[in-house]
């Protein structure tokens, strides 16, 4: 690919001209030249956008693809379209599948699988076998066929010796150990965020202390054991705190947010719309203002579309029955620059890479080009036309988005929204 693009705002904050208005230059695939004003050469492609900015590419840490298994709900192809056109040139995919990602040869398959497509696909393996949290899985083995952290999606690890020993183990290949923030026990049979809307719908409350309990827990194990920890998808003002206090200490761990934790709370439970059923449950109104502050302050690494696709038969029941679950890497950066600043959100859609990775995600010359193209500019209500996924379940339906992804450039190819 030789292409010039034109007057982008450059947005990375180790870069000499963050902020500033640049051309920059590809050719096969790489990045060549980065200056203010750059002279069209024969034979390249312009690319020229309204009020557009680049950046690294994005990574989203936590991605359901159903496939395998669970193909109707989303396919691996289909799903990297979602991602590229909804800017993301990386996805960390949970081990929800069918079966469970817990041996190399679910890994590999899913490595094989999305070889060759412009968005890099890192599976994340199952921590125990079958993901029922009783024994570790083949970690080594998976790290080794190309998985870059384990854990159960959505399920603690229940047995605190279980998870002292995988920080134990994991230390041996670097591993990057996830564990979900809750403490199931003090959850049984839980609907919605425990407090007045749970009550006036008479919900069963999902209380904030079970998230409390197990990050502490999970963070004196870490303290004891060494290793690296990530806790996914925190969801209180309380958690928040609890990772700081862990950080100012020097503890290695890293923690996410769910884009529709972020943007809604449990207020949007009051017509009993499962769309907005989702793990952990939306909090209230102080809890959401307490997560934007840690996105602010860095106490939050990253943000991450917790991207959950589900049979429309697993919502359209019962508020009691219905899955837990939306869809939601369509929306994220339309609902993220809602929240916060330009170099806030990118900052936070790229924070993943390194952390899972251990790339760093920048802007260098010299380097296969991997960039993320938007604006900020704009606004739209977010209706099915927005949609790409094969799964339907959007929370986001009806809610007023800023900005716009005009798509990708990574492996050499350019992906267009």
């Amino acid at each position: 690919m030789n292409a010039r693009i034109v007057q982008a705002t450059l947005l990375d904050e180790h870069h000499e001209l963050h902020g500033k208005k640049v051309d920059l230059r590809i050719e096969n695939g790489t990045l060549t030249e980065i200056g203010t004003t750059l002279s069209a050469k024969s034979g390249e492609e312009t690319l020229e956008f309204e009020n557009l900015m680049v950046s690294a590419g994005w990574f989203d840490s936590s991605v359901s693809m159903g496939e395998p298994g669970y193909e109707e709900r989303e396919t691996l192809k289909n799903g990297l379209e979602v991602a590229a056109k909804s800017g993301f040139t990386a996805v960390a995919v949970n081990p929800n599948t069918k079966p469970v990602a817990d041996d190399s040869s679910v890994i590999s398959y899913l490595k094989n699988k999305s070889a060759g497509h412009a968005v890099d696909l890192y599976p994340i393996g199952a921590l125990t076998q079958n993901g029922d949290g009783i024994d570790l899985a083949e970690l080594y083995d998976m790290q080794q066929a190309g998985a870059v952290a384990f854990g159960d999606y959505q399920h603690a690890v229940k047995n605190p010796n279980l998870l002292k020993l995988a920080l134990q183990y994991t230390q041996g290949f670097d591993g990057l150990v996830l564990s979900f923030p809750q403490e199931d026990d003090l959850v049984i049979k839980g609907m919605a965020n425990e407090g007045e809307t749970a009550i006036k719908l008479g919900l069963k409350g999902i209380p904030a202390l079970a998230e409390h309990l197990q990050i502490a827990r999970d963070l004196y194990l870490l303290e004891y054991a060494g290793g690296k920890l990530h806790i996914p998808t925190i969801s209180t003002a309380q958690s928040v705190a609890l990772i700081k206090a862990a950080k100012e200490k020097g503890l290695d761990v890293s923690c996410s947010v769910a884009i529709s934790n972020l943007f809604f709370t449990d207020d949007a439970l009051n017509d009993f719309d499962t769309r907005f059923k989702v793990l952990p449950p939306l909090r209230t109104n102080e809890d959401r203002k307490a997560l934007i502050a840690g996105l602010e302050d860095g106490t939050i690494d990253m943000v991450t579309s917790d991207h959950n696709p589900l049979d429309i038969e697993l919502k359209k029941l019962e508020f009691d029955h219905a899955r837990f679950g939306t869809i939601a890497q369509e929306a994220t950066l339309g609902a993220l620059l809602q929240l916060v600043s330009p170099e806030v959100a990118v900052k936070t859609l790229t924070n993943g890479r390194e952390r899972f990775t251990g790339n760093k995600a920048q802007i260098k010359t010299g380097e296969p080009v991997n960039l993320t193209l938007f604006t900020t500019e704009g606004s739209q209500i977010f209706t099915k036309e927005h949609i790409r996924s094969k799964s339907k379940n959007a929370a986001f339906l009806g809610s007023e988005l800023k900005g716009k992804v005009y798509g990708i450039i990574a492996k050499n190819q350019f992906i267009a929204s």
